[in-house]
């Protein structure tokens, strides 16, 4: 077992995600059909041997915290994956940025006495070796870490951008420029940072006490922190995330991370995780994501009467779901989820609980836990309709569904009460909410987001299960 301590971040709201987040923080949004996007970074820890890890949480925690206590227990002497909200240690306020969030609980890393402080996002989808940065971190006697991936030029104002000289020492740092400096001989890509990195636990120390006495500091750790860092002459490195091996991929395999901070690039991910040749690997046995562990009997396949068989093309179906004389085209199916005959899923991402209606035609979409479609329903086959129906709706025409959504086949959508007051509520979805009245309505008092509308959903009009929602 290694020393290093770990600190997660996993307080940030994800704005750019709404609705999925307007109730749940960013790492505790379902993924992949069966998993959270924390499962990612703490599998990645398990699995490289570490097993002393803060988790640090903030907005909308309660499901995640839910999820972390049910889910992930660690049993050894001096091993735990703990629970750290935001506490107002430092004064009357939350966190103030990313550096802040370790300053305000710096206690645990003095208390730690660890020499090694590894602090890591708990919001991207992606796998690593840690163990093999942090050797690099050793060996390069660094004070800092970083580890750094190429991307896009187009697309590098969304990140960190790295200047590194011929012994992949960092000379400079730029925080989200407009104009981001390209690699040298790359002039279409940009080596950006992860937001994951190694400090030595001294110098840390040291950064996060002179930047919270900084009145003009944002307190964050690509604006504030790492410059400071170099300022002050300090061995800041980059760990190439291209050169990282992951135990019992096979040869060739390409490192895979995934930054899904908005809900085109959320919905692409999870298409990646279906498609015939997956880039990231969820079936190596060596290197497990690791998740809650569900009572829920295998997926159903079956045909329903005089309609077709079941057609399933490229489609991931999570345990507990019955496709019934359905046909899925390049679909993630969650699980408990109900997908009726004659119902045409394409192309489309399912939390669980979802129930599909009799020839409902579900098209590029995003469907949060328990939603319903009615029979006849049709989504994604209409563009100027879709505009005018549903109020979530992305600039490539991806259809986002808040939690407990019903569509019927004509008329105003129906928001669950919880989620529709959210929703009105929350500064980032509250506008777009005004803007599209008339084309939503909030259910009654009585009608939650937590009640399953999958295969769940009969028996529990029947009183005979809970209709709370797991997780």
């Amino acid at each position: 077992m290694r020393s290093t301590l770990v600190m997660i971040m996993a307080g940030g709201k994800g704005s750019r995600l709404v609705p999925l987040t307007c109730h749940r923080a960013k790492p505790a949004v379902p993924f992949g059909g069966r998993y959270r996007i924390i499962d990612f970074v703490l599998s990645n820890f398990l699995n490289s041997g570490y097993r002393r890890v803060y988790v640090l949480t903030q907005y909308m925690s309660s499901s995640l915290i839910k999820h972390i206590n049910r889910n992930w227990h660690l049993s050894g002497i001096n091993e735990f994956i703990e629970i750290v909200p935001a506490q107002m240690r430092t004064g009357e306020h939350w966190y103030r940025g990313t550096a802040d969030a370790i300053f305000q609980n710096i206690n645990l890393i003095r208390d730690s006495r660890a020499e090694n402080v590894a602090v890591f996002g708990g919001d991207h989808i992606y796998k690593i070796s840690v163990d093999q940065m942090e050797e690099e971190h050793l060996d390069n006697d660094a004070d800092l870490t970083i580890a750094a991936w190429p991307v896009p030029r187009a697309e590098a104002s969304e990140f960190g951008i790295i200047q590194i000289d011929a012994t992949g020492r960092v000379i400079g740092f730029q925080e989200k420029p407009a104009n981001p400096a390209p690699m040298p001989g790359h002039p279409d890509l940009c080596l950006v940072s992860m937001g994951n990195y190694i400090f030595k636990s001294d110098p840390l120390v040291r950064a996060l006490v002179d930047d919270a006495n900084d009145a003009e500091s944002a307190h964050d750790f690509g604006k504030n922190v790492i410059p400071r860092f170099l300022s002050e002459g300090r061995r800041v490195f980059v760990y190439d995330f291209g050169r990282n091996l992951i135990p019992g991929e096979p040869e060739g395999a390409r490192p895979y991370w995934r930054d899904v901070g908005t809900l085109d690039s959320y919905f692409k991910a999870n298409m990646e995780m279906r498609s015939p040749l997956p880039t990231i690997n969820l079936y190596n046995r060596r290197w497990r994501i690791r998740t809650a562990q569900r009572d829920y009997p295998p997926a159903r396949f079956v045909r329903h009467g005089g309609h077709a068989t079941v057609d399933v093309v490229d489609s991931l179906v999570c345990e507990g779901s019955i496709i019934q004389s359905a046909r899925l085209f390049e679909a993630v199916i969650g699980y408990d989820c109900f997908v009726h005959a004659g119902a045409d899923v394409r192309n489309a991402v399912l939390m669980s609980g979802c129930d599909i209606g009799e020839n409902a035609q579900v098209r590029h979409a995003v469907l949060d836990k328990n939603c319903r479609i009615a029979p006849g329903a049709r989504l994604g086959l209409d563009a100027e309709e879709d505009a005018r129906r549903f109020p979530f709706r992305t600039e490539e025409g991806l259809i986002v569904l808040p939690k407990g959504t019903i569509v019927p086949e004509s008329g105003p959508v129906q928001f669950a009460n919880d989620v529709g007051e959210l929703m009105l509520s929350d500064p980032h979805t509250r506008d777009r909410m005004e803007e599209t009245r008339g084309s939503w309505i909030i259910s009654e008092m009585d009608r939650h987001s937590y009640v399953s509308a999958g295969p769940r959903y009969r028996k529990e009009q029947e009183g005979t299960v809970p209709t709370h929602d797991e997780d």
